[in-house]
């Protein structure tokens, strides 16, 4: 089964990113995954789901929230 999940997360620099795309690719069952700085929005297809994504960026000290749910991400 293929989820699409979006997130906010704080996008800061070049290494919040390199960090951010390392724990998503350790990742199992991962398909595509894009970072868009300009939104610090995180999308990560596959078979996923955003609590298990959420959870692996929280093990990096990233904050994220689901991209429709108006949370700030830090």
């Amino acid at each position: 089964m293929t989820n699409v999940v979006e997130l906010k997360v704080g996008l800061h620099c070049e290494e919040c990113i390199k960090k951010i795309l390392k724990a998503i690719k350790k990742m199992e069952d991962v398909d595509t995954y894009d970072v868009d700085m300009e939104l610090n929005k995180v999308t990560v297809t596959g078979n996923v789901t955003s609590e298990a994504v959420i959870r692996a960026l929280q093990k990096i000290g990233k904050q994220a929230s689901s991209w429709g749910s108006g949370d700030q991400a830090t």
